[in-house]
């Protein structure tokens, strides 16, 4: 077999990996960020947790996952930025469904809150992630025009909120992040990373439930106006 066709079955081979609704589902999951076990993925994903395990070990295989045990526990989480990246770039290329008239209120309300705001594995997504982005390239402290770059008042900005910058990771300071429910790019890299734990910490956003959405608190809208100017519209 050639070089060529050695790459291609490997690309087909790992395409096959997230080919399947019920490891798709998995990974959609994971993009919280956290650790789950087996058993939570499986209630998730509506499968039965021996099914479970067996698409688990092809996604640790394919080096999607990661896994590791405590105690009676097997929890899994995505590999890396890499890998949450990858699957949020192929969701972001999935178009909406239309609304499905047996749709009842609470997969409405999760739905809205998941577009509201939302994490993005390790950073903000949804209107709030957008709208943050927005604010950040609209005062000039982020740069849109060739890619995403924080600008040197950026770098000042993030200091002088306590937003602790990582200069010296590997992955890219700032990137962008296709957004799949609002079709427009949002912060990513170590500073969207940053500015997502700091909210967390801060308590300017709260998790939802077992759910990826977030909401905003009080406090975080009184933050982000008086640093951003971010009005409580855009966060609705």
């Amino acid at each position: 077999m050639t070089t060529k066709d050695s790459r291609a079955a490997g690309l087909a081979a790992f395409a096959a990996l997230v080919a399947d609704e019920t490891r798709a589902a998995c990974l959609l999951a994971l993009l919280d960020g956290r650790a789950w076990t087996a058993g939570e993925l499986a209630r998730h994903a509506g499968v039965a947790p021996s099914t479970l395990s067996e698409h688990l070990g092809k996604l640790v295989a394919g080096g999607l996952l990661v896994q590791e045990r405590q105690g009676r526990h097997r929890y899994v989480r995505l590999a890396d930025a890499r890998a949450a990246q990858l699957v949020e770039d192929l969701a972001a290329q999935v178009a909406p469904a239309p609304a499905a008239r047996t749709r009842t209120l609470r997969e409405s309300s999760a739905g809205s809150a998941m577009a509201r705001g939302r994490t993005c594995y390790d950073h903000l997504a949804g209107r709030l992630g957008i709208a943050i982005t927005d604010a950040l390239t609209g005062r000039g402290l982020l740069r849109q025009d060739t890619g995403f770059a924080l600008t040197d008042a950026g770098l000042r900005w993030f200091g002088a909120a306590g937003i602790t910058l990582d200069r010296a990771a590997r992955r890219p300071l700032a990137r962008a992040c296709l957004d799949w429910t609002e079709r427009r790019p949002h912060l990513a890299g170590s500073a969207g990373a940053a500015l997502c734990r700091h909210a967390l910490d801060a308590g300017w956003c709260l998790r939802i439930g077992s759910e990826r959405a977030v909401r905003v608190t009080p406090a975080g809208e009184r933050a982000l106006y008086e640093l951003l100017g971010v009005e409580r519209e855009a966060l609705c």
